[in-house]
């Protein structure tokens, strides 16, 4: 099998689980309890939590755990907006995550916030113009993800962030898909607060976290036993705490060289698949986009099929984000650069990883061509 869906998920690395093992065995301990075995939890929920605000550039104490990317994006934006005195007015971008967009559509129908969406070029890039357009003096919020999950396009942030500070708003990017590949740096973005998911990275599914610089004020969305600081309710998850900060650290202390050389290998791909598919047609922006993202329509097509004859040939990959996987509606994402909904729902997303190899590629690509010639065959006889 060559697996080249890694946006969607990464295998566990071994580290990772040998790094949580004890934590799921001898030393289960609630790190609230006062006794050894909650002592030792507290002391290794403490390490991971220094391990992550290194990497991160911020305090251990700006760090909250979390289940994973949808719940950080939901407690930023939830829990920033409504903690925040100043207004009611949220910007977004429309190629974000659901969990960003439909948290922000929540504020507008149960708490009356106004939402409003900085417009993306045909590429996915949000220009820091277009953003300056939309912020007003009551904006409390803006999100703006570091790097696209569907099309890989990478955002200027930090222009950004200045943009939405000069209003007085406070910055929150979704860092989901970055990790790993981009460098994380809380004051070079310059961003407030900061999502990231574990299994994006090499950590089990249900791990992740929030940054949130300094001690901004956050309204949690889970209530109960007061922990993460009074701001995400709930014994702690210190086996995946390990794990996520152990990946994390991993990831990082390898993101130069591993960025290098996936991306040298996207780019042949990209290059056999343009040269080789006539009418194939690269989304996203070609040169600020993520290392390992390649994604294509193409016209003609049916992208579910496509994805059906490349798994038959043994290349799993998918058709943009797991998380609407299913779906009838064509990508939220590749509407909004502009893309006519026919045409993408012919979309196939290709996200490489670190253990990726040449000769992957150079098959890949092979099964792409003929998978794509296959289904048109089919659909236009």
């Amino acid at each position: 099998m060559i697996f080249l869906d890694h946006a969607a998920t990464t295998p566990v690395r071994r580290e990772a689980l040998e790094a949580m093992w004890p934590f799921l065995s001898g030393a289960f301990g609630n790190p609230s309890s006062r006794h050894g075995l909650g002592e030792d939890a507290a002391r290794a929920l403490t390490a991971a939590r220094a391990d992550v605000a290194a990497i991160v550039g911020c305090r251990p104490g700006d760090v909250v755990f979390t289940s994973g990317g949808t719940e950080a994006d939901n407690l930023a934006i939830k829990g920033l907006a409504l903690a925040a005195p100043r207004g009611r007015h949220i910007v977004v971008s429309p190629i974000e995550h659901e969990a960003v967009l439909e948290s922000a559509a929540y504020l507008a129908r149960v708490h009356g916030f106004e939402v409003s969406e900085a417009e993306v070029d045909a590429e996915g890039l949000v220009h820091p113009e277009a953003l300056a357009q939309v912020v007003r003096p009551d904006t409390t919020l803006v999100s703006v993800q570091l790097a696209n999950n569907e099309i890989g396009t990478v955002q200027p942030i930090a222009e950004l962030a200045a943009i939405a500070h000069a209003t007085g708003a406070l910055m929150h990017t979704d860092a989901v898909q970055a990790a790993g590949w981009l460098p994380l740096s809380l004051e070079a973005l310059g961003v407030d607060a900061l999502s990231l998911a574990g299994h994006k990275i090499g950590a089990p599914k249900g791990t992740g976290a929030l940054v949130v610089r300094g001690r901004l004020p956050l309204e949690p969305v889970l209530h109960g036993g007061g922990q993460e600081r009074g701001r995400r309710s709930g014994t702690e998850n210190v086996a995946g705490a390990v794990a996520f900060a152990t990946a994390l650290r991993l990831a990082e202390a390898e993101r130069t060289d591993a960025a290098a050389r996936v991306t040298e290998l996207a780019a042949e791909l990209a290059t056999r698949v343009s040269t080789e598919v006539p009418g194939a047609r690269l989304t996203g922006h070609p040169e600020r986009r993520l290392p390992g993202t390649v994604s294509f329509v193409f016209p003609g097509t049916s992208g579910e099929a496509v994805l059906l004859e490349l798994e038959r040939a043994g290349v799993v990959c998918s058709s943009g984000s797991a998380c609407a996987a299913g779906s009838d509606e064509p990508s939220h994402v590749l509407t909004a650069v502009g893309i006519p909904a026919a045409v993408a729902q012919t979309a196939v997303r290709f996200t490489l990883g670190a253990e990726t190899t040449a000769h992957e590629i150079a098959s890949a690509a092979a099964s792409v061509a003929h998978a794509v010639s296959a289904v048109r065959d089919i659909v236009n006889p």
